[in-house]
């Protein structure tokens, strides 16, 4: 265990840290995951789904979560789905 004020100050932010990119982490799988379930059974509005999942994705990729490489790669697949399920 740490016995510096800085030591102890960096464990506790730590743990906010982590627990704050898991929760985000989370968020981005489950709207990803939506998004292609919506889309295997084509239901309506997938143009809107598709604009709350760039948007989880761009957010998680501003705050570091996620690598802003991986978010684009993750963002131009998508949309390439969508495109290819509405035609």
């Amino acid at each position: 265990m740490a016995h510096h004020k800085s030591a102890l100050k960096r464990i506790r932010q730590t743990a906010i840290r982590t627990e704050r990119n898991r929760a985000g982490r989370s968020k981005v799988k489950h709207t990803v995951r939506a998004f292609r379930e919506a889309c295997a059974e084509h239901k309506e509005g997938l143009e809107a789904s598709l604009s709350e999942t760039i948007a989880t994705l761009s957010k998680a990729a501003s705050k570091g979560i996620i690598p802003v490489k991986r978010a684009n790669r993750k963002i131009g697949r998508l949309t390439r789905l969508l495109n290819a399920t509405q035609a």
